[in-house]
């Protein structure tokens, strides 16, 4: 099995995994990877062994946040290392819970009727705009924003302010770490005036609680209370609203599968599964890294401790093992749509309900109110942000 290069070129198109990663996979369940400093890496393609990586203890989030070479070659710089997404169990597990009934099945039911609300509004706004009007800045940005900035207790109309900050701290592999560490030191600021204030007058939101939990009965530092708030805000708006777009992006690579969700709406929650199956959010690798606490035996692959160890999320969940020969398919119906875009274990997606229910209500406003809905531009006219580890595009331009 050849050594790949890392980070791997893009692919030649935004709708499959690169073909030499695909080719890797029908070869091996573990692939070594050569850095760009020389070192080697190890890139898991298979789904089972990928799910393996998410949830054995044995390979680390902890250690990969204290490793150097985990940290200046995977991408988010400090916002992995210095908040949950680095820390293993206990710590995780402690500041975990404080937050985990803001996200719940439940609680998520109970904001679906303000989301569809949002959603209207914001294709409402849509409507009264020139034709063709940017899907971005009008609806996919705002529409997870207003969600969790209203959850947080955040206000959304600064939302390009953090917006930005955002994609900065978004950066993937070889990103530039002190543009990074600024965007993050700025939003810690941004966070402690907004803490001081709702310090003088608190409201119903999860700020106030987790403030709350830090002032009242000591269970996170000030530093964890401030980082928990940024990764909750970044995390609640950036991958989601990302991924909205390139949803609708495969959707006009598949108008036969559009069509089907256009004539029964009834399809859409299970389409979502299917979609975040298959669409291809980021290039090969969008979990974090991990690292072997000591010598693991994984897919026939000898790992030595001390490894770095890359879950390959995107290329699994497109594992012929797991469907056959329908895993290059996409099917709005299919039944089984089984994916690890939210991660698995104790790293699983905090707001993976929130996410679902928000793609949901994202699909089922526009495909409903908006049956035409095209995106105007060709693929080669696409505009993608630099160096994020996700596909983000500056604009969308539609027409209805």
């Amino acid at each position: 099995m050849p050594t790949l290069p890392f980070p791997l070129p893009e692919p030649p198109t935004l709708y499959a995994p690169l073909p030499a990663l695909a080719d890797a996979q029908r070869e091996a369940a573990v692939v070594p990877v050569e850095t760009a400093d020389g070192g080697t890496a190890y890139l898991v393609t298979r789904y089972q062994d990928v799910r393996t990586v998410l949830v054995d203890p044995r390979f680390s989030r902890a250690a990969a946040a204290r490793s150097e070479a985990a940290a200046a070659d995977f991408g988010l710089g400090a916002l992995a290392t210095e908040s949950m997404a680095g820390m293993d169990p206990p710590e995780h597990t402690r500041l975990r819970k404080l937050v985990v009934r803001a996200f719940t099945a439940r609680r998520v039911e109970e904001l679906r009727p303000r989301a569809a609300q949002i959603v209207d509004e914001l294709i409402d706004g849509l409507l009264r705009l020139p034709q063709p009007a940017d899907l971005v800045d009008n609806f996919s940005l705002p529409l997870p924003v207003k969600v969790i900035c209203e959850l947080l207790g955040v206000p959304a109309d600064d939302r390009h302010k953090f917006h930005a900050w955002s994609d900065t701290m978004m950066g993937g592999p070889g990103s530039d770490p002190a543009l990074m560490g600024a965007a993050l030191y700025a939003m810690g600021e941004y966070f402690g005036g907004l803490i001081y204030a709702k310090r003088a007058a608190p409201a119903d939101d999860l700020m106030s609680a987790l403030i709350a939990a830090r002032d009242e009965e000591d269970k996170l530092t000030e530093e964890e209370l401030v980082r928990m708030c940024v990764g909750i805000l970044i995390g609640g708006h950036e991958t989601t609203a990302n991924q909205i777009n390139m949803i609708l992006l495969t959707l006009r690579r598949y108008p036969e599968e559009r069509d089907r969700l256009v004539k029964e709406p009834a399809l859409i929650p299970g389409a979502v599964e299917e979609l975040m199956r298959f669409v291809q959010l980021g290039n090969s690798v969008t979990s974090l890294p991990r690292v072997t606490t000591e010598d693991v035996e994984l897919g026939g692959v000898s790992i030595p401790a001390g490894s770095v160890v890359l879950p390959g999320v995107a290329i699994a969940n497109r594992d012929p093992q797991l469907y056959a020969d329908t895993a290059d398919v996409l099917d709005v119906a299919r039944p089984d749509a089984s994916h690890l875009s939210f991660g698995a274990g104790v790293h699983h997606c905090l707001g993976a309900q929130l996410a679902r229910m928000e793609l949901q209500e994202a699909l089922r406003g526009l495909l409903t109110r908006l049956p035409q809905l095209q995106i105007a531009v060709p693929d080669a006219e696409l505009r993608f942000k630099q160096g994020m580890i996700v596909r983000s595009v500056e604009t969308l331009p539609v027409t209805w």
